[in-house]
């Protein structure tokens, strides 16, 4: 049922010209629950024209986090931090940006919060419907792109989202980097957040596909910490995760500001230790 909603709107809004197809429950909520949009003929556009001229700089939030993920010969190495940012103000120090969506896929956050947590989610029950009617896992291939074809539909609408999707199925461990835009890339080693760059810095030296789980953990736990140091919209707790043939396992949780003091004490140590000459 159409209802026109332009004379409420411009009573309480001072807004016109709007018309809105709403279910009869909609009906009943009566005024004071009025959903209004943007009242511009392309509301695709709204944000983009929004945050035109200097005038807009004040709406726009600097936003961080550190996520990353590598295949190794073991399986898959997720590691990430738990700092929400809002601009200069830290929104939360314990958000948990690795989602499960089922026992054999993990993804993580980074970008909007929201967004992320729900079409990661949402890719949990497609997946479920998925093994449903097909009686078998769907592949970490697949995932993604079912992934990708949901944000797809609303690219340059203001989602916010660099994720990875990870996983072993039939093909054994797989990763892909899937964004808001659409991207959708395999890989084996990704890095995704404002802390990215410190992280890529000591993966770059310490990656090998042959690590051990307990050298793999290791190293995401490193990585996180540096960009944590480095970032200040990267912090918090380090979580790091471990995807096998059996399925994704959580390793560890640690406060990166206890992970400091204990890399700094090793570093001091190996300093003072003798230097052995032959």
């Amino acid at each position: 049922m159409n209802i026109d909603l332009s004379e409420a709107l411009d009573t309480k809004y001072g807004r016109s010209g709007l018309s809105c197809e709403v279910g009869p429950d909609a009906v009943e909520l009566g005024e004071e629950h009025v959903l209004t949009i943007p009242n511009v003929p392309r509301p695709d556009k709204f944000l983009s024209d929004s945050f035109k001229g200097q005038e807009a700089e004040v709406l726009k939030f600097a936003h961080g986090t550190t996520t990353l993920a590598f295949v190794f010969k073991h399986g898959i190495i997720a590691a990430v931090d738990s700092r929400a940012s809002m601009g200069v103000y830290i929104g939360s120090g314990t958000v948990k940006k690795i989602i499960e969506i089922n026992p054999f896929l993990l993804g993580t956050m980074a970008g909007g919060a929201a967004d992320c947590s729900f079409w990661e989610r949402d890719l949990g029950r497609q997946c479920r419907l998925f093994e449903l009617r097909n009686k078998e896992r769907i592949s970490v291939a697949a995932a993604s792109k079912l992934l990708v074809n949901s944000v797809s539909r609303f690219r340059g609408m203001g989602l916010s989202m660099g994720t990875m999707i990870m996983g072993w199925d039939k093909t054994g461990p797989a990763l892909f980097y899937v964004d808001n835009d659409g991207t959708r890339l395999k890989g084996n080693l990704f890095s995704v957040g404002s802390g990215s760059t410190f992280a890529m810095g000591v993966l770059d030296i310490g990656y090998k596909y042959d690590l051990s789980v307990e050298e793999a953990c290791e190293l995401g736990r490193r990585s996180i910490y540096h960009a944590t140091h480095r970032d200040g919209a990267s912090g918090g707790i380090i979580n790091i995760y471990h995807v096998g043939e059996d399925g994704w396992t959580k390793i560890s949780s640690e406060d990166s500001a206890q992970k400091h003091y204990q890399y700094k004490a090793e570093s001091t140590e190996q300093a003072s230790a003798p230097m052995v000459t032959s």
